[in-house]
Formats: structure tokens, sequence, C-alpha cells
């Protein structure tokens, strides 16, 4: 596979996106990847009202918090590493800053801090008004390796890719 340094954003943008509609639960939620370059992925979770974990007060579930940390800092590592790999979460920390509220869209932000042969270290952002964080993560994500990653991983995540360098050949 192409390594990342071979890969423009706007590809890794296409990438990612259907990194997050393989996910159900991501697809359901209409999550939209905005940007994917070297420095760091952001990610947008349009408001919907399955968010809500009370509806009293009006606030986001903090599982949708974390699923969002857990989903923007995963993107981040396949598009920190030379070759996209399998690297499932080893653990994330989420430090709430203040509630996520009703009817606002959220966003996040996620980048890798830090690679060695067996862990990938990233840090995420989550905010709904720019300049006022609603809760950062801390993930690190263990690497299985290019023998641990199923054939035609990464040639699946650039698929339209492939195709349309077939098309204009």
């Amino acid at each position: 596979m192409t390594p990342r340094a071979d890969r423009s954003p706007e590809a890794w943008l296409r990438a990612l996106t259907r990194f997050v509609r393989v996910i159900p639960h991501t697809r359901e939620l209409g999550l939209e990847v905005l940007t994917a370059d070297a420095e760091a992925v952001r990610m947008r979770l349009p408001w919907c009202d399955d968010l809500l974990g009370d509806a009293s007060r009006g606030l986001v579930h903090g599982g949708v918090l974390t699923m969002l940390l857990d989903t923007a800092c995963g993107s981040a590592v396949l598009r920190g590493l030379p070759a996209p790999e399998v690297c499932p979460t080893l653990d994330l920390r989420v430090d709430h800053f203040r509630p996520a509220v009703a009817g606002l869209a959220l966003h996040a932000e996620a980048r890798v801090v830090g690679v060695t042969a067996s862990v990938v270290f990233t840090e995420g952002t989550l905010w709904q008004e720019e300049g006022k964080p609603v809760a950062r993560g801390i993930g690190n994500f263990v690497r299985l390796g290019p023998r641990n990653t199923p054939p035609g991983f990464a040639e699946a995540l650039f698929a339209d890719e492939h195709d349309e360098e077939s098309r204009d050949a």
C-alpha cells in the first residue's frame, strides 16, 4: 500500500469518510469528516434528538461524547501511520469540561501525538461553540501491524482512488 506521504488530504478525506460510513452508528448519526490533513482530523456530528441522555435538561449523553472522541482519535491513527493498519482502542480517557447541550452540532478534532512500534498515542477535543471545549480525550491504540491487518484493508479504504485510476487508464 502506498505510504501516507503519497496521499493527498482529499484522498484521506474520502478514505476516512468511507471508514465512518462503514460503522453502523456513525453512519446512522450522520457523522461527517471535515478535514484529514497531516496535523489533525476534524469531524462534525450534526444535532439529532437521539443524542440526548437527559431529555428534561437537554443534555447530550456522555456515551455520545466518548464514541465521537474514540472515532476521531481512531481516524487520526489511520492518518498518522506510514500505511493504514488495524489499531484497536487500548484505552480512552475522557475529561468532561461542561455539558454538551441539545440543539447544537458537536465538533471533534484529533491528532496523533506519538507513535511507537506497539502503540499510537492520540489526543482529541470536542466542542459545540468555538473556544468552549466540551471534553478532551486521550486515546491509546495498540498497533497490530501488517501481519494482523486484513489483506486489502488499505485498498478498501482508498477504493475510489483505485477506481478513478482505472477509469483514467
